[in-house]
């Protein structure tokens, strides 16, 4: 008897009111648009396996002592699953595998975590897209100069992924390009500014930048219209709104861009699959292309860099 209870009070606690099991959904931040984006493409999976969401995310993106809390959380209470964008690789691992140990399917998007014990790993192929943005750098510079790299932060296997990768190409195949630095903006559009500048300051004949990530690449472009750079040719990762102007403006020679909705769909639709009995697949590369101010019009472009996002998100409060 006394079993059959502790059975039903995990099934309650990993069930809403509707009485649909809930997924918990952990990004690194809620507020951009990126991470918007990838709840629509969560509520689409769950919608279509009969899930709530339940969304919650640290408030600075760095945070991932409590990322790490969240999770706990909803381990503690038996939610149906978890998919989880960890902060930091390393960190994340004890509650990641505490959950598999407690029967809890988790799938990892975004940003790799160093543990098997996930079901699925969702996100762009990181370390190409660094490769991407380290082709595009060589060929407007043709194949010469100096290059720097404002990243996000140490321990984000994302970006660490980026700036491996872009070393690496230019290392291989762009002997002429000098990587004269990495420098980090913790997620901070200011630190990042600053980090551009004392780059650029401490490099005078500096011809190109990659920013790989969205915060580190609205603070570079703010440190280039600073000064009045348009000689630094930028390369930057993610996009905004803010973003695709500087683009269009060609204070950005390209984006690399993701694609998030892609990212919180397949996330979702891994634990769906696999509360269902069937096999998931280990690792879905959800994507990434290179956009240039003559791309801006097509209409997948706009697609990819302004979703609509209401169907989802306008009649569906976030948990």
């Amino acid at each position: 008897m006394r079993a059959c209870l502790f059975i039903l009070a995990i099934w309650a606690c990993a069930c809403s009111r509707s009485g649909k099991p809930v997924v918990g959904v952990v990004p690194k931040g809620a507020n951009h648009i990126f991470w918007q984006t990838v709840h629509a493409g969560a509520l689409k999976a769950a919608a279509e396996y009969g899930f709530d969401v339940e969304w919650k995310a640290p408030a600075l993106e760095i945070d991932s002592s409590r990322q790490i809390e969240i999770v706990e959380s909803m381990v503690n209470r038996r939610l149906a699953g978890i998919a989880l964008a960890p902060v930091d690789r390393v960190a994340l691992v004890p509650v990641v595998e505490r959950a598999a140990k407690a029967g809890i399917p988790v799938a990892v998007f975004d940003s790799a975590i160093d543990t098997r014990q996930r079901i699925s790993y969702v996100a762009t192929d990181n370390r190409e897209g660094g490769r991407m943005a380290a082709r595009r750098l060589a060929e407007i510079l043709g194949g010469k100069g100096k290059v720097g790299v404002i990243g996000f932060m140490p321990g984000s296997g994302a970006t660490m992924e980026r700036e491996e990768g872009f070393a690496e190409e230019l290392k291989a195949k762009f002997p002429a390009m000098q990587l004269v630095g990495l420098q980090f903006g913790m997620a901070n559009r200011a630190k990042a500014m600053a980090a551009a500048e004392n780059m650029m300051t401490a490099h005078t004949d500096l011809a190109g930048l990659f920013a790989d990530n969205e915060s580190s690449s609205s603070g570079t472009v703010q440190a280039l219209k600073m000064r009045g750079a348009r000689g630094v040719k930028l390369v930057a990762f993610d996009s905004s709104e803010q973003l695709v102007g500087d683009l269009r403006e060609g204070w950005i020679d390209s984006l690399v861009v993701q694609d998030p909705f892609r990212m919180g769909y397949e996330s979702v639709r891994a634990i769906g699959e696999k509360r269902a009995g069937r096999d998931v697949r280990a690792e879905v590369d959800s994507g990434a292309r290179l956009i240039r101010s003559a791309d801006l019009e097509r209409a997948d472009v706009k697609e990819l860099l302004f979703p609509d996002l209401s169907r989802w998100l306008g009649r569906t409060a976030a948990h």
